[in-house]
């Protein structure tokens, strides 16, 4: 039987990293994956795939509605979506086949099958074929994910009534689809079908879209979203969702209680994701997984037998690629001694859609919730020379700061390139910088990051200049 210092169970970002991490700092280390190529859910049908797919929309909206303001015409402009999946997919190969480079580079080694706990320091690695072996591990990491979720009426068939992964791998532009979910998944998606030429139409549950984020950043977007075609069925309750053969009918209840209906081409399940445990054989080792899946861990991220971690999506919080990945280091330098650091309250969220969406920190209402005294600064996009320069000039930066210590927050924006503009936030606020900090430090002219400093200006005294 081979034997390891690490097995990390799953080998997307989180597993991944993790390995890595384990193999640089000297510990023999192997990763269990399911499936024939690596990465997870994330680079194969989540994160990436998806990415491609938004970049190769956006580029066709350019083209049909603002290419001719910057004096490009086009004539016989036509949407390929074979070639934009086959694109995607190359780019997900590329990913997946980088990521088996960086096993070999570190000298980890890859078994490709199921893994389930024999005990608390043995696996079994079940192949396709039926096949196994044992491996053991002196500590073992589970990092299996998270797949689709959905609720009683609403079951994918993965034809008609799809998920995330069908989403990604369409070969026609539907004519409408409607989309459960006003969450992430359910715009992102719904942003690349209906840029080009998809009408959409979201039912969601809750009275607003993008609900865990600040209330400011949904009420925006709706009525960006609201302007390029998106319809919304807020505060509806979908009772069940029917494959008629070439459409879909979804039913729901309104906030009178009426009963209503909604048909499509396609309807596309996005309620979130739910924690893969299964055929973990957790029960063989002493753990339980909760009603979302989930195993319990402690603040090292230890579960209830002290040499079995579990990090991302199969632990509480944000399910995110990169919060799995900092969870994934964090055990590898505990492991050899070291003192790591995670900040849960500092893991930036975006949206992928254009414009961008970005968030770290307090929500306004989570401040009021604690009690916590605030106060805002506010500056639009539309005031900045570079965004009138490119024509992207939709949204706005937020900075929340502490009223008496001026400290940042909470940081929420819709913007162009808002998924990296977030990190002045981040780096800032690890530091535990003041408002009036950012607003002292010289920012480029022209760029966005200058609605950093704007609104830091606006928190501060009320002195933004742009407006």
């Amino acid at each position: 039987m081979s034997s390891y210092d690490v097995i990390i169970i799953g080998s997307g970002p989180g597993g991944y990293v993790a390995a890595i991490r384990c193999a640089q700092l000297g510990m023999n280390t192997a990763i269990i994956e399911k499936y024939n190529t690596l990465g997870g859910t994330c680079l194969n049908v989540g994160c990436i795939p998806s990415k491609a797919l938004l970049d190769s929309s956006e580029h066709f909206h350019n083209a049909a509605h603002s290419f001719s303001e910057h004096g490009i015409e086009l004539t016989g402009l036509k949407a390929n979506i074979k070639q934009m999946i086959q694109r995607k997919n190359d780019v997900v190969s590329q990913t997946c086949s980088g990521v088996k480079f960086l096993m070999d580079k570190n000298k980890i080694d890859v078994h490709t099958g199921v893994g389930s706990f024999v005990d608390k320091n043995t696996v079994k690695v079940t192949a396709a074929d039926g096949t196994s072996n044992n491996i053991n591990g002196k500590n073992i990491i589970i990092a299996t994910g998270s797949k689709p979720n959905f609720f009683p009426g609403m079951e994918p068939d993965k034809k008609r009534i799809i998920t995330s992964t069908e989403a990604l791998n369409l070969q026609e532009i539907p004519k409408k689809m409607i989309v459960i979910g006003a969450g992430v998944i359910g715009l992102e998606l719904g942003s690349v079908y209906g840029r080009l030429g998809t009408e959409i139409e979201v039912v969601e549950f809750s009275p607003t879209i993008l609900p865990t984020m600040d209330a400011s950043i949904g009420k925006e977007f709706a009525k960006i979203l609201k302007k390029e075609g998106f319809k919304f069925q807020l505060e509806h309750r979908v009772q069940k969702v029917e494959n008629k053969g070439k459409s879909v009918v979804l039913t729901a209840l309104n906030k009178k209680g009426e009963e209503v209906t909604f048909e499509a081409d396609y309807c596309l399940v996005a309620v979130g994701r739910k924690a893969y445990t299964d055929g973990l054989g957790l029960e063989n080792v002493g753990l339980v997984a909760n009603n979302r899946g989930q195993v319990e861990v402690n603040d090292h991220l230890q579960t209830v037998v002290p040499n079995i971690y579990a990090i991302g999506d199969v632990v509480r919080g944000a399910m995110l690629a990169h919060k799995a990945e900092e969870e994934g280091v964090f055990i590898a330098e505990q492991l050899a001694g070291q003192k790591p650091h995670m900040n849960y309250n500092l893991i930036p969220g975006v949206v992928y859609t254009w414009p961008e969406i970005a968030a770290v920190g307090k929500t306004e209402e989570e401040l009021k919730a604690a009690g916590v005294e605030y106060k805002i600064g506010n500056f639009p996009i539309k005031a900045l020379g570079r965004a009138r320069a490119s024509m992207d000039t939709a949204g706005f930066i937020k900075i929340l700061a502490d009223k008496t210590t001026d400290e940042v927050l909470g940081v929420h924006m819709i913007a162009a390139r808002a998924a990296d503009l977030i990190m002045e936030a981040v780096v800032a606020m690890e530091y535990r910088a003041s408002a009036e900090d950012i607003a002292r430090i010289c920012h480029p002219h022209p760029t966005y990051s200058e609605g950093m400093k704007e609104a830091a200006m606006a928190a501060t005294e009320n002195r933004a200049m742009h407006i």
